[in-house]
């Protein structure tokens, strides 16, 4: 089990990561149409992603596992609920695997706490 919690930690926090680190990249076109559909202004999506590295380097720390997880969460729900509001639904069923990650490393705890 503690593998599979370290395994899962690290691809939480590179998935955050790198989601945080593309958000400062220039975005491509369909990117770009994405955002919009959602709602996210190109002002906004900056703040985002630094909030997505902060999340993603707080998940490897016991004492911010937990928020860092529910934080996750709550990105992500935002994103599936403004993909509804927008008339997205298959974006909004895509994102249900990276929902369930947050709540899986919450069930299995941190495997390094003593």
């Amino acid at each position: 089990m503690k593998i599979v919690s370290i395994i899962l930690i690290l691809v939480s926090a590179f998935l955050s990561m790198k989601h945080g680190w593309d958000s400062f990249q220039t975005a491509s076109p369909e990117q770009a149409k994405m955002m919009s559909d959602l709602g996210i202004s190109k002002t906004v999506v900056p703040f985002v992603g630094a909030v997505s590295i902060l999340i993603g380097f707080l998940l490897l720390f016991p004492q911010t596992f937990f928020i860092s997880n529910l934080l996750n969460a709550l990105v992500i729900v935002t994103i599936m609920a403004l993909a509804l509001q927008a008339g997205n639904v298959r974006m909004a069923l895509i994102e249900i695997p990276f929902l369930a990650l947050p709540l899986v490393l919450i069930w299995l705890k941190y495997p390094f706490k003593f």
